[in-house]
């Protein structure tokens, strides 16, 4: 489903338009909040589901998610803007966890189960009933028939049926998770785990139903800018084409500027930096022995798996900067009153701006689905908007950092230019699925010597789940940025910036 314009895609984008309207325009935000349900769902026949007041109901709750506030309970009545005092301020918000199921929008999808669908044929040969290792599959009718109590899901019968017949059930959010961290609660619903959940967003983009959601920033970035607060952009690389195959960087410049931004910074920069400090990291600590491995740490979720699942590596996650927080540091060091908004991809940076081990100087988070919400708000078309002045804050290998693999190839071409004669190994890994293998490798000591990139989302930042395009798409705008930058290296100076 990424890149298609789906309802629950459409109605994302909806609720994001509507929240940032009432904090621009308002003069009754309780009353504009209560509404918006009714605004987005007319008529008296729903669209997507089998009650428009279920329908509303759902879009209620989608509305406080993206002000940054809990679900409501189920067990009592609750107005939408119940709690909303908290809310409507002009600076970062949000109750946790991040993440939440929606319950009146989850389908309470079955966890795994094999069944035999209308495409059996009876065949004589049923090869289903042989490799059955527990009996579970007998001829009923003529047909396959799974006993799902005898039935261990070893998917034998699915692998050997000549006519696909046999189908595997899966929750789609559950699939997608990389941590296990979904569950289900009493009645069949999923429900995740905080503990477990390194807020990847992967079970978000995945749910067919739109059951499940990130809470936002929207509101208090947009009351921010309408407070008249100087408010800098630093954008990830990976916002080339989110916006549209014609749409230039330049004019995703011009279009923030005219909607309230006083400046925008590239990301990329905090990238190229990273990549030359971790590149003297892995000389001075991998290439010595002093460490078995080095793990990159500019993934989010990638290095919160491994801080949780893995604390024996912690000394081996690189501490330098991730490229976000370098670059929201440069940005405050030369203009300390303004506040910082990131604007990415990633739904798990919202958690690394507010952590409060290492401070972010980030001030704000959303990502280009959120932006595009904005946008939507300010009535922005681009075909109307003159270009504005191009971005020139980066390098090749800095903006690379979007793409899987352009972390641990950063790194790699510092070494080689700065450290000649340094033997590097590069390892990367994309999915956490992916990335908790690695992380196991090197824990047996198979990855001794390996600078290794982890990246949460499958395809790497191009794929965050705050994503507007289909991710080759996306990873084709980002190397034609790439291969289209002045320089293609970072200066060795950039280390010696201090940041702290």
């Amino acid at each position: 489903m990424r890149g298609i314009n789906t309802p629950v895609r459409r109605i994302r984008r909806e609720i994001f338009r509507e929240v940032a309207k009432v904090a621009n325009e308002s003069e009754n935000i309780n009353n504009d909040i209560e509404a918006i349900p009714y605004k987005l769902v007319t008529g008296e026949e729903s669209l997507v589901r089998e009650s428009i007041y279920r329908e509303r109901a759902v879009v209620a709750e989608r509305v406080r998610l993206a002000m940054g506030m809990s679900l409501r309970p189920e067990d009592r009545p609750v107005h939408i803007t119940d709690g909303i005092q908290e809310s409507n301020i002009d600076s970062k918000y949000y109750e946790p966890p991040l993440m939440q199921v929606i319950p009146s929008a989850c389908e309470a999808c079955e966890e795994n189960k094999y069944e035999v669908s209308n495409m059996c044929r009876g065949c004589v040969a049923h090869p289903c009933v042989s490799v059955c290792p527990k009996g579970a599959i007998s001829i009923k009718n003529g047909r396959s028939f799974i006993d799902q109590d005898k039935c261990i899901k070893c998917g034998k019968c699915k692998n050997v049926c000549p006519y696909d017949a046999i189908a595997k059930k899966e929750r789609p959010c559950q699939k997608a998770c990389g941590v296990n961290a979904i569950g289900s609660d009493q009645y069949g619903r999923a429900k995740i785990e905080p503990e477990k959940c390194v807020s990847c967003g992967m079970c978000m983009v995945s749910c067919p139903f739109g059951a499940i959601a990130d809470k936002s920033q929207v509101f208090q970035l947009v009351r921010a800018m309408k407070n008249n607060t100087k408010v800098m952009a630093i954008v990830a690389p990976a916002i080339v084409g989110q916006f549209g195959k014609n749409v230039s960087l330049k004019t995703v410049k011009a279009a923030l500027l005219k909607i309230g931004f006083a400046d925008v910074f590239e990301v990329a920069l905090g990238a190229d930096m990273g990549a030359i400090i971790e590149a003297r990291h892995y000389v001075e600590k991998v290439a010595t022995g002093e460490l078995p491995f080095l793990l990159t740490s500019c993934c989010s979720s990638w290095a919160s798996m491994a801080r949780k699942y893995f604390p024996e590596m912690i000394e081996s996650i690189s501490n330098t900067l991730t490229p976000m927080v370098a670059t929201a540091r440069s940005v405050k060091k030369e203009y300390p009153d303004a506040k910082v908004v990131f604007i990415g991809p990633c739904a798990a940076k919202k958690l690394e701006a507010s952590r409060t081990t290492v401070r972010s100087d980030v001030d704000f988070v959303i990502t280009f689905e959120e932006l595009q919400g904005i946008f939507d708000a300010n009535n922005i078309e681009f075909s109307e908007i003159e270009d504005g002045e191009s971005l020139h804050d980066a390098t090749g290998i800095g903006r690379g950092y979007a793409i899987a693999g352009g972390v641990a190839d950063a790194i790699e071409k510092c070494i080689n230019e700065y450290y000649p004669g340094t033997e590097v190994n590069i390892k990367h890994a994309e999915g956490l699925d992916e990335c908790k293998k690695m992380l196991l490798l090197a824990k047996a000591g198979k990855m001794n010597g390996c600078l290794i990139e982890g990246m949460g989302c499958p395809g790497g930042c191009v794929a965050g789940a705050g994503t507007n395009i289909p991710i080759p798409d996306a990873k084709r705008e980002v190397s034609n940025f790439v291969k289209n930058s002045t320089n293609q290296l970072p200066p060795k100076e950039l280390e010696d910036i201090e940041l702290l």
